[in-house]
C-alpha cells in the first residue's frame, strides 16, 4: 500500500471513530441515567416492534408509597430502591423483552410469554420486588403494584391502548393491595367467548 493510500485511510478511520462515538452517545441518551433502563421514547419504539408477536404481554409497575420512603429516608435511599426495582424487573423481562422507566417510580415492560406462564412469573416477581433493596435496611421494603395485559386479548390494540389497560389493572392491584392484576379481555373476545359458551350450553340442553 502506498503512502497516498495510507493518507486516504486517515479521514475514513477518523469518520468511523466519530460515528462510533456518536452511536454510543445516542445509546446513553436513550438510557435512564439512574436505572439504566430505556427512556420512554426508546422503550416505545422497541415495545411496538414486540407487539407484532401475539405472545406479547404488557406490564406496568408502580412503587407503593414511594413518596413516603423519599420523605422518611431521603432521596439516596429512594434512588437505591428505584435502581433495585429496575434491575429485578429487567431480569424478569428477559433478553427477548424490553423494559423502560416511564418517569418517577413508574416502569413498563413488554415480554414474550412463550410458554403461557406470564401469570406465574409476575406473581413470583411481585414477591421479589417486595424485598428490601440491596444494601438497604429492611424497613425500606415496600410493595410494587403490577398490572398486565395480553396483546392477544385486545386484537388490533396499539401500545397506547394496551398501556392504558395495564394502567387500569395496576391501580386495581394498588386498591386491592394484592398481587398482579390482569386486565380483562377485550369486548370482541369477551362476546365471542360468551357466544361459544352459550352455544355449548344449548347443545347440551338439546
Amino acid at each position: 500500500m502506498s503512502a497516498l493510500d495510507l493518507l486516504g485511510l486517515v479521514p475514513l478511520a477518523g469518520w468511523a471513530a466519530h460515528v462510533t462515538v456518536l452511536s454510543r452517545g445516542l445509546t446513553r441518551a436513550r438510557r435512564d441515567p439512574l436505572t439504566g433502563l430505556w427512556t420512554r421514547d426508546a422503550f416505545t419504539r422497541r415495545a411496538r416492534r414486540l407487539l407484532r408477536d401475539r405472545r406479547a404481554v404488557v406490564v406496568l409497575a408502580d412503587i407503593d408509597h414511594f413518596k413516603r420512603i423519599n420523605d422518611t429516608h431521603g432521596h439516596a435511599v429512594g434512588d437505591a430502591l428505584l435502581a433495585s426495582v429496575a434491575r429485578r424487573l429487567d431480569h424478569a423481562t428477559g433478553a427477548d423483552g424490553v423494559c423502560g422507566r416511564l418517569g418517577g417510580d413508574e416502569f413498563a415492560a413488554v415480554l414474550l410469554d412463550r410458554d403461557g406462564t406470564a401469570a406465574d412469573l409476575l406473581a413470583l416477581l411481585h414477591g421479589v420486588l417486595a424485598r428490601p433493596a440491596e444494601g438497604q435496611p429492611a424497613e425500606v421494603a415496600t410493595t410494587v403494584s403490577l398490572g398486565w395485559v395480553r396483546a392477544a386479548d385486545h386484537p388490533g390494540g396499539d401500545l397506547s391502548s394496551l398501556l392504558e389497560r395495564a394502567d387500569e389493572a395496576m391501580y386495581e392491584a394498588k386498591r386491592a393491595a394484592h398481587g398482579p392484576v390482569r386486565a380483562p379481555l377485550g369486548r370482541r373476545l369477551w362476546h365471542g367467548l360468551t357466544a361459544r359458551r352459550g352455544g355449548r350450553r344449548a347443545g347440551v340442553a338439546a
